[in-house]
Formats: structure tokens, sequence, C-alpha cells
């Protein structure tokens, strides 16, 4: 199994489009693609792809996970029986929904050109003509342009779309192949949704994050995939809670069992930030380097030990009870439709309001922990009842900043008290030198946080 990561950026092109002197030629391909996907299309509406790919009589599987501004694919060598195991054990929660079916067949004729620069390879851009089929049939087709950077940057992509540009191609939504076919990729929402839409759509929209990152957490190669999958238990935790005056108590065994999932998440991505954080700072150690390697090394095993017990929990029946449980309990979900969300915002804000006013001039680490939370959870609040609107979206902005460095605080007090306990012998030193680093930016975070917080506050005051 191979796994790259693809960086690109698609436009579209009509017949006859001429690719400009950009490098050199690419040989000529022609290849066959079947997608493949749930009935419901867990796959495509998590931004996932599963094709068979067929190549001078050569087939082969790829799985394509989303990532910030690229996507990662996974190719493995397997027939048209099905995708190969190491595929399938990344698609557990999406196997839950039924067998994978075929939804589209493109055969695609390709030509391109190698972009260089003093030896480089920067990029390829690519031409391609799509045919759909319907069995050897043609029903339909369409062209589309492709960069695909190489050893290039994003200086690179942007130069090479303005060339493409100036030569008649045009800007494109992005989207793969398999969604200008099958369209599935965007969901349309109501004009004007009521209280209780909102809510369900936020919720859906968590359980979303869980199926799309689910196989990026298991595949184990991008820290990201965790903090996202954690995000979304999270966040659908502080929605049960700030829902609670409209849905009342029909979201507690939700919430109850991703508090669970999250036992399993926090230590992983708690070692997640603390490897690279004192990493960051062993980098800086000098004489004392070789020690802080070995506290990186020792952190590098726990966490290895903290993703087993994550793996085994994401292999469970539980966890697969808990996504049915999550689908299910949002299908059923029963409120007044016609109720106000400004109010539930409000009261969020003025919890945050008395737990800030209650501080004393130093508070302890675990009082701004707590205010963290609470700032949290007026931030969803005030995305449901409408952070998209320009009237909160400042809100919800100030909330953020006042989680990000009530975070950055408590990542510093738990990477002190890491390395406090690994502090002995050839450690002592390297540890003692990280641990002032950290509180330097404990002591940061705490100068800065009051003006974060009042500034939330007072935005809060004039919006709601």
């Amino acid at each position: 199994m191979r796994t790259t990561l693809e960086r690109e950026l698609k436009l579209d092109a009509d017949l006859g489009f001429e690719l400009p002197d950009l490098g050199e030629p690419l040989e000529p391909r022609v290849f066959t693609s079947t997608y493949y996907d749930t009935e419901p299309r867990s796959l495509l509406r998590a931004g996932i792809t599963l094709r068979r790919r067929v190549e001078h009589g050569l087939s082969r599987w790829q799985l394509k996970l989303p990532r910030d501004e690229a996507r990662a694919e996974i190719e493995a060598p397997g027939g048209p029986a099905g995708p190969p195991e190491e595929l399938r054990r990344l698609l557990v929660a999406h196997l839950r929904h039924g067998a994978l079916v075929p939804v589209a067949t493109l055969r695609t004729r390709r030509v391109g050109v190698r972009v260089g620069d003093g030896g480089r390879a920067l990029a390829d851009v690519t031409f391609d003509a799509v045919d759909v089929l319907e069995g050897q049939r043609q029903a339909g087709g369409f062209h589309e342009l492709e960069i695909e950077l190489l050893d290039g940057d994003a200086a690179d992509l942007e130069r090479l779309a303005r060339a493409l540009r100036r030569a008649g191609a045009r800007r494109s939504d992005g989207l793969p192949k398999v969604m200008r076919v099958v369209g599935v990729g965007r969901d349309d929402g109501e004009a004007k949704p009521s209280a209780l839409e909102q809510v369900r759509a936020l919720l859906l929209r968590q359980l979303r994050e869980l199926e799309t990152h689910d196989p990026g957490v298991r595949l184990g190669d991008e820290p990201e995939d965790v903090h996202r999958f954690r995000v979304a238990t999270r966040r659908t935790r502080a929605l049960a809670r700030v829902a609670r005056p409209l849905v009342g108590e029909q979201l507690a065994g939700l919430a109850g069992e991703l508090k669970w999932l999250a036992g399993l998440l926090g230590p992983v991505r708690d070692l997640d930030v603390l490897i690279v954080d004192v990493s960051r700072g062993v980098a800086t150690l000098g004489d004392d380097r070789a020690g802080g390697e070995a506290l990186v090394a020792g952190l590098e095993e726990q966490r290895e030990s903290a993703r087993d017990r994550l793996l085994e929990g994401l292999s469970s029946t539980r966890y697969l009870t808990l996504l049915d449980l999550f689908e299910a309990t949002v299908g059923e979900l029963r409120g007044d439709g016609g109720a106000d969300l400004g109010p539930l915002a409000a009261g969020a804000l003025r919890k945050l309001r008395k737990q800030a006013r209650r501080l004393p001039a130093t508070p302890p680490d675990a009082q701004i922990h707590e205010l963290r939370k609470t700032a949290k959870r007026a931030r969803y609040a005030a995305e449901l009842a409408g952070g998209g609107e320009p009237r909160l979206r400042k809100l919800v902005d100030a909330l953020k900043r006042v989680q990000d460095v009530s975070g950055e605080h408590q990542d510093a007090v738990v990477a002190e008290e890491a390395l406090r306990a690994r502090a002995r012998g050839r450690m002592a030193v390297a540890a003692g030198r990280l641990i002032e680093r950290e509180q330097m930016r404990r002591g940061e975070a705490r100068e800065q946080l009051p003006d974060a917080v009042d500034r939330a506050l007072e935005l809060g005051r004039k919006r709601l």
C-alpha cells in the first residue's frame, strides 16, 4: 500500500483547448476508473473517493482522503472482486451503511506536460477528455485541466493557473470527476431553516466530520485527522448542552457515548500537540539536546500506546453503534421548530460573563481551563443562532480568540506537567530548560486573556 499527498488545482476547458508551451510532453494515457460508494453515498458526502483504475491491463484501487488544501491518495493492487483488505479496514465507519457498489465509470484520455525548473520537476499539467460510460456505451462527457504539484509550491500553482486561464481555461469548483457525474458533494439547506433544523444541520455536520476523518485516524499519517475528529465530538457535546432548552434531554445518550470516544481521542491529540511543542524547544537546547531527544522519544512511545487504545475502540461494536445512534438521534430529534435561538446564545454568553467576573486577579490554571470550556459553549451557541450572519460573525471570531488563548495556556500547563514527570537522570537538565519555556508561554497567554475576554463580552453585549 502506497500513500502520497496530492496537491492539485482543477480548471475547466472546452474541447479543442491547446496546452501552452509550459514544459516537456508526458506520455499520453488512456485509463478507465470505476468509482464505488455505499448506497447512501456516505463516501462522497464525506469528500472521500474510492475507485478501481485499469490501465494497460493493470488494476489498482485508489482511496483519496481530504486534507487541508490537498488529498491523501492510498493505492494498492487489486482486482474486480472489491478493494483490498488494507483499504477496507480504513472504511469501517462507512461499510456499516452496507456494501460498496459502483456509482460511475469514467474513461479518461490524458495528455499533458511536465513543468520543470533547473532540473526540478515542479508540476504536471494535464488535459483530460472524460467519457461517462454506461456499460460499453458513452453517455456523456466533459473536459478538465489539472495542475498537480510535484516539487513546486503554492506560488507555482497560481502562476501555472494564470498561464492556463490566459490560454482559455476557466476557474472550476474543484470537485472530483465522479462528483461532477453523480452530483453529490453539496448539501442544499433551507432558505430560512427553523431553530430545530439549524440544530439538526449542525449535528449532521459533526457526524459527517466523524465519517470524513475516521479513515485518516485509522491510517495514522496526519495528526490533523485526530484533531478534527476530536473537535467534532466536542462540538456535538457542546451543542447538546446548548440546545437543551430546545430539545430537552434527547441528546443526552449521544453525548454520553461521545464522552467515551473523547476519552480515547484526548490522550492521542494531547500527545500530538505536546510532541510538536517539545520538539521545537529541543531544537534550541544545544549541548542539552540529547536529553531533550530522549524526552521526545518517551512521549512518542506513550503516544503509540494511546493510539493502540484508540484503534481498539474504533474497532469495537460500541463505536459503530455510536455512529448509528448519532444518525438515528438526529433524525428523530423533536422540539419547538419556531423557537428563537437568540436567547440560547445570550444565555451561554451570560454564563461566560459571570464566570469571567468571578476570576481572581491571578486565577488558578484550572479556572482558566473552565473558562475556556464556557467560551467554547458560548461560541457554538452563537454559531447556532446564526454565526454566519454579519451581526454575529465578529462575536464568533472573538469567542474563538478566547478559546485559542486559553487553549495555548492549557497546552503549556499540560506540557509542564508532562516534563516534570520525566525530569530525571540525563533528561533532567533538558526538561528544566523546556519547563522554563512552557512557563513563559503560559505567562504570555495569561497576559493576552483579559483583553480577549473583554472583547468577546463587549461584542456579545452589543449583538445579543
